[in-house]
């Protein structure tokens, strides 16, 4: 412990274990400190983090009891003002309340997958109970209805909710997708330990809310560290000899960090690390005990040691070299990473995929994006590598959701590092070559298999579906020679649009064709029996029998009308479509097992069109 005395004050820090930290211990936050402002970002950050920590001592076969020897990990330090024993977060709410909904998701999962040993353990981590009520942990009141849903594995309502409730809904939806689908079998009760036990955080605990900002202002001035992106700044340009030089590529630098900090907190240094991971990483760390780290991961941890270390390989000798890397090189591959950062946030026709790669928050997509460029590549020769790229990306995304399988970070890496390795500086034409080859070479497609014959919703996916749905809807109307509404499709929530199950959730209606509800319930949930809709047309007609609300379908979308035959009915463009296309669409005036297999099979058609491997060869041509 370190203590520091003065005749009425005291100043503690101590290292504590999560157990140490949240066993039993209540905190509060301040009316002032009360925004939960994490990010997707910042949470996959935390996560992939974590896993790869853990999978650097993990191995398949382990005793229980090793995980005490396995590494450590430190998260960084909390600040606390303590007021009369009660304790208020100063900084680092922000990590105690993703590391609560961590806790949640790894009870609840301990739980689905039988290993329930551990979660009376973690549950002391999360709440108490008293005179049988329960409190949590991290206790705020506005937060309480939704930590409670969460905690009961409940849906949470869709009302009207702080910003902070509502992106902690968020980020334990983003949890549910992001978290590595291969450390929820066999290795989770060996995380859940070694997440106890051996991750670290030091908490400084002060006895007036004056120490506690005193302290708070000091570890946070910036004045006193500098950015990876800045020292890498301060060795290039001090490796410039000539003074006019220097100050010239001193106010490129300058210019594309702003531009990039325009954009986003971190992103100057997301686009340097995109860059040097693009054109010069040639190793990653393999997935083994023991395992050394590759460029990959260094130019993610620490580029600016890199590149000083690996000067020669970067041509950097003498200084014409330095003034080169920052003129020529970094400004062309940071104004490229600023337009797909924008193109991932706002749709643009001529890089819509790179938006919907986005919209899945498949981060990895930006080095791979950059990786075939070359600094004498116009704008039209780049624009074209690009839309080839972010194409293909939006076919293996899509393959792999419908096969079942995770597009995290963590399972994604070393994958998207190969292909980016393999396309560095490729032509267009060379480009699809490869890409097409890669593509005939995956064993994830849509084809009929047993793995996906009945690819549909589940409590994870739910994300996932929405928007390839979304995409599906938005296709069968615009090949109709309709607007396009897929941003208005996609967007989720209280004006968005939610999945529609075709299928009142009314075992009872179906017994006939179903004989146990848990038949029902798989079948209910396969896509074929999925729509779309407003929110609002849920709640008013969901619940109805399928040959009652089947009308009010005919003035929804129109993959929805399609159920209808009133929507082949005066519509030349749908049925020009149709014809073109040769998907069996059809209306359907019930809604039975078989008619529920008949749109399995014809959006399983959709999909293959939609993500069809020709596209890149189109993505030439355009």
């Amino acid at each position: 412990m370190i203590k520091s005395r003065s005749p009425s004050r005291e100043i503690d820090g101590k290292g504590r274990t999560i157990r140490e930290l949240l066993a039993g211990r209540k905190y509060s936050i301040d009316y002032y400190q009360r925004e939960y402002k994490w990010q997707k970002k910042q949470l996959t950050e935390l996560i992939d983090d974590l896993a790869n920590k853990f999978r650097e001592s993990h191995e398949e076969g382990n005793d229980r009891d090793a995980v005490a020897d396995y590494s450590h990990y430190f998260l960084g330090s909390i600040i606390v003002s303590d007021k009369e024993g009660r304790k208020y977060i100063i900084d680092g709410q922000q990590r105690l309340t993703t590391l609560t909904l961590l806790l949640i998701f790894l009870r609840n999962r301990l739980d689905e997958s039988g290993q329930s040993g551990q979660r009376g353990m973690i549950a002391d981590l999360i709440c108490s109970e008293k005179f049988g009520r329960r409190s949590f942990n991290l206790d705020v009141s506005e937060r309480t209805p939704c930590m409670e849903a969460l905690y009961a594995g409940e849906e949470i309502s869709d009302a009207r909710v702080p910003e902070s409730v509502a992106n902690i809904a968020a980020r334990y939806a983003d949890l549910e997708e992001q978290f590595p689908k291969e450390l929820t079998d066999t290795a989770l009760p060996y995380f859940v330990d070694w997440l106890i036990e051996n991750v670290h955080l030091i908490e400084i605990t002060a006895y007036s809310d004056d120490d506690a900002y005193t302290i708070f202002e000091t570890m946070n001035d910036r004045g006193l560290s500098l950015t990876p992106g800045e020292m890498l700044k301060g060795y290039l340009l001090n490796n410039i000899v000539d003074i006019d030089l220097r100050n010239r590529a001193s106010r490129v630098w300058k210019g594309r960090v702003q531009a990039l900090i325009d954009i986003g907190k971190d992103e100057d240094t997301d686009s340097i690390k995109s860059w040097l991971r693009s054109q010069y990483a040639d190793s990653i760390r393999e997935r083994r005990r023991g395992a050394t780290a590759g460029d990959f991961d260094l130019i993610g941890t620490e580029f600016h040691r890199w590149v000083r270390d690996r000067k020669e390989v970067l041509g950097l000798i003498v200084s014409s070299e330095f003034s080169r890397f920052i003129e020529r090189d970094f400004a062309f591959y940071s104004r490229w990473y600023e337009r797909l950062r924008k193109a991932g946030e706002t749709f643009t026709p001529e890089l819509g995929h790179v938006y919907f790669n986005a919209q899945h928050n498949f981060t990895l997509q930006y080095p791979v994006l950059l990786a075939p460029l070359t600094v004498s590549d116009s704008d039209d020769s780049a624009l074209r590598k690009l839309r080839i790229v972010a194409a293909y990306l939006d076919i293996v995304i899509h393959r792999r959701i419908w096969n079942w399988r995770s597009n995290s970070y963590s399972i994604m890496q070393y994958n998207m590092f190969l292909v980016m390795r393999d396309i560095r500086g490729l032509g267009p034409q060379d480009l699809v070559a490869m890409l097409r080859k890669r593509l005939d070479n995956e064993n994830e497609t849509f084809t009929v298999n047993d793995r996906n014959a009945s690819f549909g919703l589940h409590s994870m996916n739910s994300p996932q579906v929405h928007r390839l749905l979304a995409r599906m809807t938005d296709f069968v109307e615009t090949r109709s020679g309709q607007a396009s509404h897929y941003s208005e499709y996609a967007q989720r929530g209280h004006k968005g649009y939610e999945i529609e199950h075709i299928w009142a959730d009314h075992w009872e209606h179906h017994k006939d064709e179903f004989a146990h509800p848990s038949e029902f319930s798989d079948y209910r949930n396969r896509i074929g029996g999925l729509l779309i809709l407003p929110k609002s047309f849920n709640a008013s007609f969901g619940d109805m029998p399928y040959v009652k609300k089947r009308q009010h379908y005919v003035s929804q979308n129109l993959l929805a009308c399609s159920l209808h035959e009133q929507a082949y009915d005066h519509n030349p463009g749908f049925r020009q479509f149709i014809n073109e296309n040769g998907l069996p669409f059809q209306p359907h005036a019930d809604f039975r097992k078989q008619d529920l297999d008949s749109r399995q099979d014809l959006y399983r058609g959709l999909a293959e069109q939609i993500w069809d491997p020709e596209r890149l060869t189109e993505e030439v041509m355009s």
